[in-house]
């Protein structure tokens, strides 16, 4: 640091955000949703790009209405996330079969035909990636995105999942080998399969980075 640089203001946390919101500071809560926006609206631009802002809404809706039940025992995000997989769950659940009968771990987004995903693939092995990660069971896609996209700890994973930390790992591992056989049977050529498969952490990983593609207004 320069001399006579004075250091400013360390940032808040969520945690100091969202008790400041809680008693009022409606700033706090600007700042603690404009923090976390770009990471839910990618969460859902590769599950439901068409509805992309109004999921968007009933997310921060819900956490609006439910933030004095959130008592910080899990990270805010972790909960902000959760809040957003029950949001899509609702609406592919109220979209389909207008019932409890919807299972994230049996039905795909692909199943749905949801149109192209809003994130942009400028090569072959990301848009690979991403039409494979739509034909896994939803928790799976949702728990590869969250863990490439997002480096959700274990702990945050058991959290927007709803199952127990120590089964994380194999709930991963699971999806892994899913994604490998949706890659297998999308796959252009043999080589095109290994080149993606060899780097997938890498390719998974740069998707992050890409700009969303916004939907044409009506």
């Amino acid at each position: 640091m320069p001399p006579f640089m004075t250091p400013g203001p360390a940032a808040q946390s969520d945690l100091e955000l969202l008790d400041a919101w809680r008693a009022g500071d409606q700033r706090a809560g600007n700042e603690l949703f404009n923090r976390h926006f770009d990471s839910i609206c990618r969460f859902f631009a590769n599950k439901a790009p068409a509805e992309v802002d109004d999921l968007i809404q009933r997310t921060f809706l819900a956490c609006i209405e439910g933030r004095d039940r959130y008592r910080g025992d899990a990270s805010f995000r972790g909960y902000l996330f959760g809040v957003a997989r029950n949001v899509l769950r609702r609406y592919y659940r109220d979209k389909r079969y207008h019932d409890a009968r919807f299972d994230p771990l049996i039905a795909s987004v692909h199943d749905f035909g949801p149109g192209p995903s809003l994130l942009i693939a400028d090569k072959r092995e990301q848009e690979l990636l991403l039409q494979a990660l739509r034909r896994l069971p939803m928790d799976h896609q949702i728990t590869l995105e969250l863990y490439y996209w997002e480096n959700m700890s274990g702990s945050e994973l058991a959290t927007v999942l709803e199952i127990p930390e120590g089964t994380v790992r194999g709930r991963i591992r699971r999806a892994k080998q899913l994604l490998e056989t949706a890659l297998a049977e999308l796959a252009e050529s043999p080589s095109q399969l290994e080149s993606t498969v060899a780097n997938l952490e890498g390719w998974a990983r740069s998707l992050r980075e890409k700009a969303l593609v916004k939907p044409d207004p009506a």
